[in-house]
């Protein structure tokens, strides 16, 4: 299948599926007039991945699940380095999150300091 129906076929975009096959993730082999031409086992690889993204992973976290982008990822028993790349994203997550809710409580008391006329704002 061409570019365009593997993205239709799996809900993205034929720019991701490019970046995908940058990073290794998918694969394809080129027509005679150089169109990218992909396997029908392709859907199914390009959905795990997006799944996987979809659960908050990165393309690099993804590149460890390989092995198994083939099968049903979704039912397949989580293996303990699948767990851990979860568990090392989330921790990075909560990191972010927390320096964003600083952040938002600075804004937000300097704001309430504005309002109640403690700073007075620049013209």
């Amino acid at each position: 299948m061409r570019i365009g129906e593997l993205a239709q076929a799996t809900g993205t975009t034929a720019r991701a599926l490019r970046h995908y096959e940058d990073e290794g993730l998918i694969s394809s082999r080129r027509a005679s007039n150089g169109y990218r031409i992909y396997d029908e086992d392709m859907v199914v690889r390009v959905r795990n991945i997006r799944r996987l993204l979809a659960a908050g992973l990165t393309l690099e976290d993804v590149r460890a699940f390989l092995p198994c982008l083939d099968g049903d990822v979704a039912a397949a028993p989580p293996s303990a380095r699948g767990i851990q790349i979860a568990l090392d994203r989330l921790a990075v997550l909560d990191e972010r999150i927390a320096v964003q809710i600083e952040a938002r409580d600075r804004l937000a008391a300097t704001l309430r300091r504005v309002a109640e006329g403690e700073i007075h704002p620049v013209v």
